[in-house]
């Protein structure tokens, strides 16, 4: 019996949009990062900060990556759904730079009077 055949005799457990953008909201909350997972028509939002929100169709995330192409347009980073570790890493570290450029308002803060 080949090794193709034991290979291709198996397949992958299916996993929703949903349930991968949810595995990636707990992961994230691993760097400190808070999150909220919307889902719909197939795919699933991770909304994590202003500039910053990941799609998954259950296969793939994505997010813009903060740069842009030389025709102006944003350049998005990926990453397997199967390997969401490196997936939170990545958007936390994307998450660090927004804070910079987007503080926390203070009202959120509890910071206001």
């Amino acid at each position: 019996m080949s090794a193709d055949r034991l290979v291709a005799g198996r397949r992958p457990l299916a996993v929703t949009a949903a349930q991968c953008a949810e595995r990636l909201r707990v992961e994230l909350e691993q760097y400190g990062v808070a999150a909220d997972v919307h889902e719909g028509y197939g795919l699933a939002l991770v909304s994590v900060w202003v500039e910053l929100v990941v799609w998954t169709d259950g296969r793939w995330f994505r997010w813009r990556s903060g740069r842009t192409s030389t025709s102006g347009r944003p350049v998005y980073a990926f990453g397997p759904s199967s390997d969401v570790v490196t997936a939170a890493r990545r958007v936390a570290h994307r998450y660090g730079q927004l804070r910079q450029q987007y503080p926390r308002p203070p009202y959120l803060a509890g910071d206001a009077s």
